[in-house]
């Protein structure tokens, strides 16, 4: 009888209104119960009748009782709901709807669900993968949970899941954009394109690439100089700034790149075929000629002009570098022209990396790591590609082709779109240098470091060291790349300018700077300038795209590795993160990442001291561990739910129980 009493239902607010609030987020558990987190020091408890009201990581207020000398937290009102669209997968309950978020804190929880309109009940079954929409909450009046299904991914088993979960998740297309029935050039009528196809362009890419944007030439002069000249593939002569497909290309921002598949920025009748540089096939194309000097240096003789070229030969990476490495390659016998082609090109790239071990910054070689797919997408093998001498030639040509854009930018318009890096952070600068100092390291003052020849002069000595501790924990102090409208140098690259145009297939803003560099080249103001936005929207797929390549990597990586743990297959690993918990490392062999919490490696935890700060995991205050150290481990579990690597080390540290001094008589 007292159910529906609006005097109780009035005391018990009157009573509530008396009791204090806190605001702060809710942290789930396995056992039902939960914690509200205030901050990193304050959290109340959560029965688990309350717990049924949120959800891990909502934020709300609660009211705080006191209930057997114990404060606890009800939450009353909620501030921002942990998730809103989300994947999940289904979950059939007695027959009907239900999803589960794909959600390392919130797998437990089994949310009634309804379709959208258009979709049918029948479509699903346990375990398909969806997007769906969380629709009520129950403190915003609801009785329970509810989530509407508004697009079925892909079916439970589906192999592909991988890459189209991941896609959806991080809201990106999972195709090429459609392209059009007939391709126009829509060339400014003043601007002329000399005839290049005479001249021995050679494209140097993998052998299964179908997009090549770039072409190249070299010739070496009588003083020991070379002429150096990037052709890049067009597409901003088929596609204006004011077209739809421009507009699809500035949504897409990049080509993405998976393992084992890319989605183009431009349909492939454009990218793959139109506007890429096939052999013996002629093509739009903006260029650049530059002077090399013998030493490196490139010259102020800077020209960016329109050509049509024609690729007279379509080369290999390896085969490439089997030539210049070893003579000859057995897949490839260039002609003598196409020899000497390449022959003067890896020179202009020696003199170049030459001077940039000088005068700027070179990056430690690492392998890229590659996954071989089966036409039904399992992966057959992990590849560890090392870069080899045609991938150096060809990256030196390209960072030679974007400095030379960097400066025609910087000095005709005082604008573009250019890539910066402005060094080590304001307020870590201290530390960094206290850092050093604690390190031996000479002459580097705050003024030094926050000049970009003072930083590079930094980034070369770390590379001097014996080992990357140093540069591991420095690194964290940097600042993140940016992507800016304005000139800037780029701090991480040791040059005072940078603009990228050699990829305008796969880039939005290199087809921004091909439309800038052309108005330079007719001297007209430019049919396009980037504004703020365009920096922050490439920024921010760029952040989306990585993402998306960490987590289809990571998924790979689980369903691949499962047997290692039964095999107890050794990996070859190095640390490259160091907490409280435990230390992260990246296997050697495929570039997997895996976790190893600390009671894998010692399991008395007043014994262990690990250390974010320092980079460094000590056992009774003696360091057994740092940033970079390399180890052998296994791995214990492998999760693909959560793709998720749980490893330890070959060699543990026991916990020995010293023994007591005996007594003497």
């Amino acid at each position: 009888m007292f159910a529906d009493n609006p005097l109780l239902a009035q005391l018990k607010q009157q009573i509530k209104e008396t009791l204090p609030t806190k605001e702060g987020t809710i942290k789930g558990t396995d056992k039902k119960f939960g914690f509200l987190e205030v901050d990193s020091k304050t959290s109340f408890f959560i029965p688990p009748p309350y717990m049924k009201k949120v959800m891990h990581g909502d934020k709300v207020v609660a009211v705080i009782r006191t209930e057997n000398d114990k404060e606890l937290a009800e939450p009353d009102t909620l501030i921002e709901q942990s998730i809103t669209r989300f994947i999940g997968r289904v979950k059939l309950f007695k027959g009907r709807l239900n999803v589960v978020p794909d959600h390392p804190q919130l797998r437990k929880l089994s949310l009634k669900a309804k379709t959208a309109r258009g979709l049918k009940r029948d479509e699903f079954e346990e375990g398909d993968w969806v997007v769906a929409n969380l629709i009520q909450h129950p403190l915003k009046g609801a009785d329970n949970f509810l989530v509407e299904i508004t697009e079925k991914i892909t079916d439970a088993n589906d192999k592909i899941a991988p890459w189209w979960v991941t896609l959806a998740e991080n809201d990106l297309p999972n195709s090429e954009p459609a392209g059009i029935d007939e391709w126009t050039m829509h060339d400014d009528a003043d601007l002329i394109r000399e005839d290049l196809t005479s001249v021995p362009f050679v494209t140097i890419d993998g052998e299964s690439t179908k997009d090549m944007d770039d072409a190249l030439f070299a010739k070496a002069n009588e003083d020991g100089s070379f002429e150096l000249t990037i052709a890049i593939a067009d597409p901003t002569s088929y596609i204006t700034p004011d077209s739809d497909m421009d507009k699809v290309a500035r949504e897409r921002g990049f080509t993405i790149y998976l393992p084992g598949r890319n989605i183009p920025m431009l349909p492939r009748d454009l990218a793959d075929n139109l506007c890429s540089l096939i052999e013996n096939e002629e093509r739009p194309a903006l260029c650049c000629t530059t002077k090399i000097l013998a030493d490196g240096t490139i010259s102020d003789e800077i020209r960016f002009f329109a050509a049509n070229i024609k690729s007279h030969a379509r080369l290999a990476y390896d085969n490439v570098s089997d030539f210049l490495e070893n003579g000859s390659s057995e897949k490839w016998q260039p002609s003598e022209e196409i020899a000497k082609v390449v022959t003067d090109l890896a020179s202009v790239a020696k003199a170049r990396g030459q001077w940039r071990e000088t005068n700027a910054v070179l990056f430690p070689d690492r392998p890229d790591y590659r996954f071989e797919l089966s036409e039904d997408n399992d992966v057959i093998a992990i590849h560890a590609d090392i870069r080899r001498s045609a991938n150096k030639l060809v990256e030196e040509c390209m960072i030679s082709a974007n400095i030379c854009a960097g400066r025609v930018l910087s000095e005709k318009l005082g604008f573009g779109v250019f890539n910066t890096h402005s060094g080590i952070k304001e307020d870590k600068l201290e530390g960094v240098l206290e850092l050093l100092a604690k390190h031996g390291a000479e002459g580097f003052d705050a003024e030094a470091v926050s000049s970009i020849e003072g930083f590079s002069a930094l980034r070369r000595w770390l590379n001097e060291q014996e080992t990357q501790y140093l540069d591991n924990r420095i690194r964290k102090h940097q600042t993140y790349s940016e992507i800016s409208n304005k000139p800037a140098p780029h701090f991480a690259m040791g040059l005072d300018l940078y603009a990228t145009w050699t990829s305008p297939i796969r880039k939005y803003g290199d087809m921004i700077n091909h439309r800038l560099l052309k108005a330079v080249i007719l001297n007209k103001e430019p049919v396009q300038t980037p504004d703020d936005a365009v920096g922050e929207e490439m920024a921010l797929h760029r952040k989306h795209h990585k993402i998306a390549e960490r987590k289809v990597s990571d998924w790979l990586y689980a369903r691949t590795l499962q047997k290692d743990v039964e095999a107890k297959t050794k990996f070859t690993a190095e640390i490259f993160d160091i907490s409280r918990g435990g230390m992260r490392v990246r296997f050697l062999e495929n570039g997997a990442s895996a976790f190893i919490p600390s009671p894998l490696i010692m399991d008395n935890k007043e014994r262990v001291q690990a250390s974010n700060d320092e980079g460094t995991f000590s056992i009774d205050n003696e360091v057994v561990y740092k940033l970079a150290d390399v180890l052998e481990v296994n791995l214990v579990e492998v999760d693909v739910e959560k793709r998720n690597l749980v490893a330890k080390p070959v060699e543990v540290f026991a916990d020995l129980v010293k023994p007591e001094k005996e007594e003497t008589a």
